[in-house]
Order: C-alpha cells, then sequence, then structure tokens
C-alpha cells in the first residue's frame, strides 16, 4: 500500500451505506442509502496511511493549536480538522466544543482492584454533553448547505445542543419530544435557546418516525445521529481522548448506550486512528445499557448482532430510554472491529454507581454511570484485568436531570427544622455520632 508523506487529510469524502457499501455521491434528506435504505458514513477515498514522521507532524501540530485562539483550533472538534470533512471558514459553527477533562477515578479503582482507571467526561461541553461535539460539525454542514432551519427527535441532549448551536448561528430548530419523558433541565434548554418543541404522545423512538415524514413536508435540515456528520463530530473524542494520554492506547473505553451513535462515532474514529497509523492498535470498546432498554444487548446474545431486536424501553436514564436504535449496525461494527463486550445493568446498579461516582466529586446523569456500573461485572467476568487501563466516558452533566439526584438524597436530606442555633447543634452530633 502507498504510504503517504505529508499531512495533507481531510477534504473530499463520500457518503457511503454501512449495510451494502453503495458509495452515495449525495443523500436524500433522511440520509438513508438509495439501494437499501440503511444510514450511511462519511469515508474519505484520499486517505493513505501516514509515514511515521508525517503521523508525527500531525499529532504535534495538533497539540499546538491547544495554545491557539483561532476559533477552529480552540474548539475540540475543528483542532482536528485534517480527519474531518472540509467546510469554509465562514460556515464554521463553534461553542468551544470538546476539550473536556480527563480525570483518574481513585476510590472505584481501589474498590475494583484496578491499577488504571480514568473518566472522559463529555458532560462537560457548553451545553452539557456529548452531543455538542457533533452538533458543531452536522450544523456548519446544514449551514454549508444553505439551510436556515434545523430539527430532532429528543430524549432530551440532542435537543439542548442543537437548539444552542442553532441560535448561535442565527438558525431556527424545531424539536420533537416524547410528552413526560424529558426532564424538565433538558427541556428548559432547549426553550432557553429558543427552539420550536413539540411534545408528542409517543415515544423516542414514535418522535424520531414522525420527524422522517415532517423533513419530506418542510424544509428543515435533519440532526439526529442517523445524520453521518453528526457522528463526524462525535468521532474526535477518539482525537482527543489519545491526545490527552500521549498517544497510549488504552485497553478498553467504556460507553452508555441508547441510540448508538455515540459508541459508533468513537469506534470510527479510533479505526480511522489506526488506519492511518496514528495508533498501533484499537482499544477494546465496550458498550453498556440499562435491563429496561437494552436492545442491543439482546440482539448481540441472541442473534449475534445479525438482527435488531427492538423494546419497549423503560429506564429512569431517560438518555438511553431507547428501544430502536438507528445507529444499532454501526455499533455492532465496532463491537467486532475492537472485540468490545456489550452488557446490560439495573437500576439500582445504575444508582449505586452514580453515588459512588458523586462519592468522587465527579456528577453524571444516570446514563453516565451506566459505564461504571457495567465495568463492574466486566471485572467480575475477568473481561477487564487488574493492570488494564480503562477509560468511562460520562456522557451528560448530573443537571440534566436534578430530580434523580433529589428522589436519592436519602438520609443526606433532613427537616425542615426550626432555626434554633441548638437543635441544629444536637441533630449534627446526632447525625455525626460514632464518625
Amino acid at each position: 500500500m502507498k504510504v503517504a508523506a505529508t499531512t495533507a487529510l481531510g477534504g473530499r469524502h463520500v457518503l457511503r451505506c454501512v449495510h451494502c457499501a453503495a458509495a452515495q455521491q449525495a443523500s436524500d434528506l433522511l440520509f438513508q442509502c438509495a439501494q437499501c435504505h440503511e444510514l450511511l458514513e462519511a469515508v474519505y477515498p484520499d486517505w493513505i496511511p501516514l509515514a511515521p514522521e508525517a503521523a508525527q507532524r500531525l499529532r504535534q501540530t495538533w497539540r499546538e493549536r491547544r495554545l491557539s485562539n483561532a476559533p477552529e483550533d480552540v474548539s475540540g472538534v475543528w483542532r482536528y480538522r485534517e480527519l474531518l470533512p472540509a467546510i469554509a471558514p465562514t460556515h464554521i459553527v463553534t461553542l468551544k466544543e470538546g476539550n473536556t477533562p480527563l480525570w483518574p477515578l481513585r476510590k472505584a479503582a481501589r474498590s475494583l482492584g484496578l491499577e488504571h482507571l480514568w473518566i472522559k467526561h463529555q458532560g462537560m461541553n457548553p451545553t452539557g454533553s456529548f452531543k455538542d461535539t457533533g452538533m458543531a460539525a452536522a450544523l456548519s454542514m446544514a449551514r454549508a448547505e444553505g439551510f436556515d432551519c434545523v430539527c430532532c427527535a429528543s430524549t432530551g441532549n440532542t435537543s439542548a445542543s442543537m437548539a444552542a448551536y442553532a441560535a448561535h448561528a442565527g438558525m431556527k430548530s424545531i424539536v420533537l419530544l416524547p410528552a413526560g419523558y424529558v426532564t424538565a433541565g433538558k427541556l428548559g434548554q432547549a426553550l432557553e435557546f429558543g427552539a420550536t418543541v413539540l411534545q408528542l404522545r409517543t415515544d423516542f423512538d414514535g418522535c424520531l418516525e414522525l420527524l422522517h415524514e415532517v423533513v419530506r413536508r418542510f424544509r428543515a435540515y435533519l440532526l439526529n445521529s442517523l445524520n453521518p456528520y453528526r457522528l463526524e463530530g462525535q468521532k474526535t473524542v477518539a482525537f482527543e481522548l489519545l491526545d490527552q494520554l500521549d498517544w497510549n492506547v488504552p485497553d478498553h473505553v467504556i460507553v452508555p448506550g441508547g441510540n448508538l451513535g455515540n459508541s459508533s462515532a468513537l469506534g470510527k474514529g479510533m479505526i480511522e486512528l489506526l488506519d492511518l497509523g496514528l495508533i498501533d492498535r484499537l482499544p477494546k470498546i465496550s458498550i453498556i445499557q440499562a435491563a429496561g432498554a437494552n436492545p442491543l444487548v439482546r440482539t448481540m446474545r441472541e442473534n449475534g448482532g445479525s438482527r435488531l431486536i427492538t423494546v419497549s424501553p423503560e429506564t429512569r436514564a431517560t438518555a438511553i430510554r431507547i428501544g430502536n436504535p438507528a445507529s444499532w449496525r454501526k455499533a455492532v461494527n465496532v463491537l467486532r472491529r475492537t472485540g468490545g463486550a456489550c452488557e446490560d445493568v439495573t437500576e439500582d446498579e445504575i444508582a449505586t454507581a452514580k453515588a459512588e461516582l458523586g462519592a468522587e466529586g465527579i456528577g453524571c446523569e444516570p446514563a453516565s454511570a451506566t459505564t461504571l456500573a457495567g465495568l463492574k461485572k466486566l471485572v467480575r467476568a475477568g473481561f477487564v484485568k487488574t493492570n488494564d487501563t480503562v477509560v468511562l466516558i460520562l456522557t451528560g452533566n448530573m443537571l440534566k436531570d436534578v430530580d434523580y439526584m433529589l428522589e436519592r438524597g436519602g438520609n443526606q436530606f433532613h427537616g425542615p427544622l426550626d432555626a434554633d442555633p441548638e437543635l441544629i447543634t444536637r441533630t449534627l452530633e446526632k447525625l455525626y455520632a460514632g464518625h
């Protein structure tokens, strides 16, 4: 195979079907294959493996951009623009997304007997979720294609992110939500950023199906994760993570699984880094779902990933309350290519893991806590070993679901008490007796 001598990457891309591999010169409004109607992905036919010195120059370029104040360099997405579709600078939309912290998880590591446990907190993005990295890329593409209105179906995080980026770009946004199943925090974000919100008497999967019909009748650019440009932005978490680890590949990366765009994007990013010669091996990417919303887990267990088994989802982890995930086939490919595991965890296991993260000063929404809950099962099964380096991806901020935290305050929450210092002192002495 020919080896590249420079770092001239990016630019020309084509959309290709993830199922039949048919190339699409242009997609329809639903981003579906013209032959088999499956999802599309962006591929870069001009890419060739980099010579070692070229790979090192590219890694150094990305590192140097951290010190730049140019908007495209400050962005944790556009910083890696060599590996993204080319878009004119005038069309780029950014809220300085990415740049999320990588923290050691010490108490949990000791409890599990692990030597190297990290969390990558995507909930530290501008609107509080990983969706922002994908939105930066896809909404920029919408602007480049001349759209002035964008739309999505959402369990909450997508709508919050889309509305913020649309507002920043001076565009209109339309959201379809399942009535009664979106937290007040997420709904409030979409409203604050000026979105038109329609609450529907159906679940997320029903909202997405209806949205398909709407975009055929109303000119708006679809921004759900079946849009391949969403995943192009979201894949940059792989680049940023490796950059933060000085390009030492972890043994395991564990992510929550809902509509499965995030795990698909992470896998795509890692595979592209390997194919280009920027890393020498892949981490095992494992996907964790809630037991009440586990279509991928059932699909892998019951037929090895050949046919999606949909479910009627029910979980308090509303961000992953999805029974018919759009990106399931992409996620199956990631599991197969990286050798990752697919597990589900109960509501109690999620709540316990969330509390354990909180005890380390790290807040997240319930869906994110599935990663720690799932890690426990993978350690018990021997899939994760003591000396493995493990990274958990937290996808949403704790303030996304305040009600969940208040419901589980337990014996930490007291009162109301009289405004009496002696009473307060006696209460505290009683609470802390023996500590």
